[in-house]
């Protein structure tokens, strides 16, 4: 068994007894730590059932559930610092295209990962939910290939199907 690692480098927020939240979006909050599997190909999946922005119209709030999968090169995203990051669109102006593209980019620009994407399937308001999605896949590699291909069949019946409504 593992001891507990009480001091990873480059992380600063777990761990810490007071946590400092954000007043508006700030990718700066974000942290990564060394991928002990680099060797493998496998998934890793944050479902944000609490997500909340703000419409840049009206200022009304946005409430959806996001989920951000990836496929982990080198770095991984610290979850309290996704956490603490995704608490700052709360008070952040933004459509929810803007905001699945922003995290997108935030995520892939932090970790640049082998494969990534966002859906955020948010709540109806005035009668319609908007559901944006966008992936990423490591240029000139098979993840390339394979958001191209998720893409294509993107909510497809059967493929990563999910329904918060």
């Amino acid at each position: 068994m593992r001891k507990a690692e009480k001091n990873v480098p480059g992380l600063t927020l777990l761990g810490r007894g007071a946590t400092q939240y954000p007043a508006d979006y700030d990718p700066g909050v974000l942290e990564t730590f060394v991928n002990r599997h680099q060797e493998n190909d496998y998934w890793v999946k944050f479902n944000c059932p609490e997500f909340t922005s703000l419409c840049p119209i009206t200022g009304q709030p946005d409430f959806a559930t996001l989920y951000i999968s990836y496929v982990p090169d080198v770095r991984m995203v610290e979850s309290k610092s996704l956490k603490l990051y995704l608490f700052g669109f709360r008070n952040h102006g933004a459509f929810h295209e803007d905001v699945v593209n922003l995290i997108m980019k935030d995520l892939v620009k932090l970790m640049e990962p082998r494969y990534l994407e966002v859906w955020g399937k948010f709540l109806p308001r005035g009668g319609i939910s908007i559901d944006p999605y966008a992936n990423y896949g490591r240029p000139g590699t098979k993840y390339e290939g394979l958001a191209e291909e998720r893409f294509r069949r993107h909510d497809m019946a059967g493929m990563d199907r999910v329904d918060n409504r």
